[in-house]
C-alpha cells in the first residue's frame, strides 16, 4: 500500500517547522529529534505526550503508525497501526512552562502496541499525529473501538489507511507529528 498522504504531509510538517514536533518521552527516552532510534525493549509502554497545543480547552487524538512494515525496503503490510488515543486533554508541564502535557482517561479506540519489526529487517519508523478530536467523535469511537475494552485484532492494524480515517472522523489538519526508529 502507497503510504498516505497524511502521512506525507505530517514528515513534511515538521521538516519546514520544528514547533510542530510532538513531544514524545518513550520510556527513559525524549524523543527530541525525530527519527532518534530507541530500541524496541524500551519502547513497549505508551509514550508521554506534550505539545504546545492551540487550545488548552479542546480534547485531542493521537495516532501511531509503523510505516515500514515488513521491511522498509518491502513495505506490503504497512502502514500497521499501533495506536488510537481520544480524549487527550492539557495539562501545563511542570518543566517547560509553555508546553502542556497531553493524558487521557478515555477507552482507546487501539490499544498501544511496541515495536516488534521482524529480525534483519532494519528500524521502521513509528510516527505519532497529534490531531484536535471534532465534535461528535463519539459516533467514529463506538464504529471502531472493539467491545468491552478488548484489544484491536491484527488483521484490522495492518494496511490501516490513515487517510480513510481522517475524513471519515472530520479531523482538521495535523497539529503535531514526531517518530522514533526501532528495530
Amino acid at each position: 500500500m502507497p503510504v498516505n498522504n497524511s502521512v506525507k504531509k505530517g514528515l513534511e510538517l515538521i521538516e519546514k517547522d520544528t514547533s510542530k514536533i510532538l513531544g514524545l518521552k518513550v520510556g527513559k527516552n525524549v524523543v527530541d529529534k525525530p527519527g532518534m532510534y530507541i530500541p524496541k525493549a524500551e519502547a513497549q509502554s505508551p509514550p508521554e505526550l506534550s505539545f504546545t497545543v492551540p487550545s488548552p480547552t479542546a480534547t485531542y487524538l493521537v495516532i501511531a503508525l509503523d510505516i515500514d512494515a515488513p521491511f522498509p525496503s518491502f513495505g506490503v503490510l504497512g502502514p500497521i497501526l499501533h495506536w488510537i488515543q481520544p480524549g487527550l486533554t492539557s495539562s501545563p508541564s511542570a518543566t517547560e512552562p509553555s508546553t502542556s502535557t497531553l493524558s487521557s482517561t478515555s477507552p482507546f479506540v487501539a490499544n498501544y502496541i511496541g515495536p516488534a519489526p521482524p529480525p534483519f529487517g532494519g528500524a521502521h519508523r513509528y510516527i505519532f499525529f497529534l490531531y484536535e478530536q471534532p465534535e461528535g467523535f463519539d459516533a467514529v469511537v463506538k464504529k471502531y473501538t472493539p467491545a468491552g475494552g478488548a484489544n484491536l485484532g491484527n488483521g484490522k492494524r495492518m494496511r490501516y489507511d490513515l487517510d480513510a480515517f481522517v475524513k471519515e472522523a472530520g479531523f482538521g489538519e495535523v497539529l503535531a507529528v514526531n517518530y522514533f526508529k526501532s528495530n
